[in-house]
């Protein structure tokens, strides 16, 4: 059997984690194509991994539905929507199987799967549950899926329990864990700081796009708390942008830097395409965030680079980092453990070497690109054999 004719759909063309993965699934595709919503990065990115590109004329400006907003919001983008999936109609008729990289992608993508009787594959990057989502959106994504997906696919067991706890289908999901390909760089620390610019002293990485529920604001307390008092010139790098219109997010980490004392401790260091070399550059690497986590790639990012990590223990973290066994675990929105841990870890206490030993095993063993690769192809191949 020739190998299925792929639509890969995506709303965005930002790069976020989510496309991350994305351009690592298309890697082996070459000669698919991508449908993009709007102009972006992600554009000459899926250009440069040999796929062809279609973009709408009608997907621009769909950041103002939020995920955690009524679907009122998008009653007067209605023709927009229209035209946009009589798009997709139009372009899956040219393909075998749709294969939906988000949420709002998935949405469209269902409704042109019905028309055109192609299966669809949904690669759900989220947590489906009342701290993400707004009711009406959950219900409107499970009933598609139960509805129109051929399966869904997730990267974490608590990803694929929350979508069956939202009413989703247990037979629909298969958990693929996303796969992360980090080589590390020659260079010393030292070197890597002084090139990448960055100050000598300890160093606190929190690596992610700039979201409340992503908990920058949580590290920037616990930098100011009293437990940090002793490491007065420890430096919190948050690299990371307001993608999808959390700019007003952005100006409030600056000012409640500010407003603690520590804005010259805190460097924002906005969009940056050289994450896993920062990463490499931190004394620790923080995942703050106060939400449950679906994955978490910078977790991986850090394990395989060597660098200790501290997770709020919610999500897909305590399996990643194999229930503490790997990094440290703390209670979601906690500055105070937070900074209790930081503390701990910048002392470089006695078993972090054991720790940082199993760490990289794991990460190199249960989440490489392509493992990932070959399940998600597997995936499609199955769906298209169906078919």
């Amino acid at each position: 059997m020739a190998a299925p004719r792929v639509l890969f759909v995506n709303h965005t063309s930002a790069i976020a984690g989510a496309e991350l993965i994305l351009l690592d699934v298309v890697r082996a595709w070459r000669g698919a194509t991508a449908f993009l919503f709007e102009d972006g990065p992600l554009e000459g990115a899926m250009r440069g991994r040999g796929l062809a590109v279609v973009k709408s004329r009608f997907g621009r400006g769909l950041s103002v539905v939020k995920r955690d907003a009524s679907l009122w919001r998008a009653a007067p983008l209605a023709g927009r929507l229209a035209g946009l999936t009589a798009e997709i109609v139009g372009a899956a008729r040219r393909h075998d199987v749709i294969y939906a990289n988000s949420q709002k992608a998935f949405v469209l993508a269902a409704l042109a799967a019905a028309v055109t009787r192609r299966p669809l594959v949904w690669h759900l990057h989220d947590i489906v549950d009342g701290s993400h989502f707004g009711t009406g959106q959950r219900r409107l994504q499970v009933g598609l899926a139960n509805r129109f997906a051929a399966r869904v696919i997730v990267p974490s067991a608590p990803a694929a329990e929350a979508f069956v706890a939202a009413g989703g289908r247990e037979n629909l999901v298969e958990v693929v864990p996303n796969g992360v390909d980090v080589t590390r760089d020659p260079r010393s620390r030292e070197n890597l700081r002084r090139d990448l610019g960055l100050p000598d002293g300890a160093l606190i990485g929190v690596f992610s796009r700039l979201a409340p529920w992503k908990g920058q604001h949580v590290a920037i307390e616990a930098l100011a708390a009293e437990p940090l008092a002793a490491e007065p010139t420890a430096t919190l790098v948050i690299a990371g942008d307001a993608l999808f219109g959390e700019q007003d997010y952005a100006a409030e980490l600056r000012a409640q830097a500010d407003r603690l004392g520590v804005a010259d401790r805190v460097r924002f260091l906005g969009h940056r395409a050289d994450v896993p070399l920062l990463m490499q550059a931190v004394d620790v690497m923080v995942h703050p965030s106060v939400a449950p986590e679906p994955f978490g790639r910078t977790l991986v990012e850090a394990m395989a680079s060597r660098v200790p990590v501290i997770a709020t223990a919610a999500g897909a973290a305590p399996d990643i980092l194999d229930h503490g066994a790997c990094g440290t675990l703390v209670p979601p929105g906690d500055p105070a453990a937070l900074a209790v841990a930081l503390r701990t870890a910048l002392a470089r206490p006695a078993n972090l070497t054991d720790q940082l030993d199993r760490a990289e095993a794991r990460a190199r063993a249960q989440y490489g690109v392509a493992a990932m690769q070959a399940a998600v192809a597997a995936v499609i191949a199955r769906v298209a054999i169906a078919r």
